[in-house]
């Protein structure tokens, strides 16, 4: 891959060369040209995401009705996963997987977005592409952590704080590094956020609110499903830059963790990764790999040669 080893202890992985994924796309499709076939739309995908919303907003709805410990408990077991769940559901939308037509998939998205509360899903479109396009370019993908960011939450408690919170750091890091221009959908998304939330919040009252956000949080935080956010990049082997996890988690996250296959094949939807490597698993076999996100969270935690510099940056 070209990855040289840190050089100094807070400092990130620099490599000259190219993102692992261009070469081994190319190798993939010269030896295995049947790839193709795994190409295009997941139809499950639109049931799914409108279920998942449909649930959530439910939840939210009845969930006043109940005691503060079962109001805890589902808003742990439920509602975060079913948070997380319209995250990566939202991330496959980004990719064209639900519809062939654009302007249905950005729909589908705004959709999606709601049980989140706050506008997103549309600007992650804009920031997800650059993190493919120019994965790891310093100053472009926004996905890695800044500077003044690593240096400030270093050792145990420094990542555990700012584990606790990695889904608000992902949420404001993007304009620090790098703005994108506002495009029309982004406004689409703000403003139908803004007034679905303005007609729903009211009717669920303060419980609800506090059931959505608190799903919110717990989702991108101590939450099983939020390994995945650190499993992907992180460098705990030297010399691999991208990580897959194939632990029972994907069965409720799209696939998420088949990540190396992800980025190899972007237009392979989630539910036809482990397609792809079972096709080619000469490819993947070989590549470090994950099978617990609570294990690569505590590892992460805990491991004093881990940091939030540990990822792959190109100049």
């Amino acid at each position: 891959m070209g990855t040289t080893a840190v050089k100094a202890r807070n400092e990130y992985y620099w490599s000259d060369e190219r993102e692992p994924h261009f070469q081994r796309r190319k190798e993939i499709m010269k030896k295995y040209p049947e790839v193709t076939k795994l190409f295009g739309i997941d139809h499950n995908l639109k049931y799914v995401t409108v279920a998942l919303v449909a649930v959530q907003l439910t939840i939210a709805y009845f969930i006043g009705q109940l005691h503060w410990l079962p109001f805890l408990l589902v808003t742990y077991f439920v509602g975060a996963t079913i948070a997380h769940a319209l995250f990566l559901a939202i991330h496959e939308i980004t990719h064209d997987l639900a519809f062939k037509n654009k302007k249905y998939n950005n729909l589908l998205a705004l959709v999606a977005n709601l049980p989140i509360v706050f506008p997103y899903a549309m600007s992650f479109k804009a920031y997800h592409a650059l993190h493919h396009w120019d994965q790891g370019k310093d100053g472009v993908d926004v996905d890695i952590p800044g500077r003044i960011e690593a240096n400030v939450f270093r050792g145990f408690f420094g990542k555990f704080i700012w584990f606790l919170n990695q889904i608000i750091f992902y949420a404001f890091r993007p304009p620090f590094i790098k703005m994108v221009k506002i495009d029309k959908w982004q406004v689409y998304n703000i403003v139908f956020q803004v007034a679905a939330m303005a007609v729903f919040l009211p009717m669920v009252g303060w419980p609800g609110v506090i059931y959505l956000l608190g799903s919110l949080l717990l989702a991108g935080s101590l939450h099983p499903t939020s390994g995945h956010f650190i499993s992907e990049h992180y460098v705990f082997n030297e010399g691999q830059e991208t990580y897959s996890y194939y632990g029972p988690l994907n069965k409720i996250t799209f696939n998420v963790g088949y990540h190396n296959e992800h980025h190899d094949f972007p237009t392979i939807p989630g539910s036809r990764l482990p397609e792809l490597k079972k096709l080619a698993p000469e490819f993947y076999e070989n590549l470090h790999s994950y099978n617990s996100w609570t294990k690569v969270i505590l590892d992460f935690l805990f491991r004093k040669d881990l940091s939030l510099f540990s990822r792959t940056k190109r100049r």
